[in-house]
């Protein structure tokens, strides 16, 4: 146990020095830095609006559901109901 916990351990700190060594490596840390520093520049919404806008989109689900099953029971009593007569 002790012996892999060193190989990850090990592969951690070579794989940190190439990304902190090559090319892709720093322009991959730069990015990830300049994301981090964009997140915390973000206006976060409250939890009150996170609910709101969570409950509008169910809502909104919930009708768009209930709107596309009319549609279809409609399309299907028009296709096999009147046009072919199979109920």
């Amino acid at each position: 146990m002790p012996a892999r916990i060193g190989v990850f351990v090990g592969s951690l700190v070579i794989a940190a020095a190439i990304a902190w060594f090559s090319e892709p490596g720093r322009r991959t840390l730069s990015f990830a830095s300049e994301s981090y520093n964009e997140v915390k520049r973000v206006s976060w919404p409250t939890r009150k609006e996170t609910t709101q806008m969570t409950g509008i989109v169910f809502a909104f689900v919930a009708i768009m559901g209930i709107f596309m099953w009319v549609l279809d029971k409609g399309i299907e009593w028009i296709l096999y109901g009147l046009l072919l007569g199979w109920k």
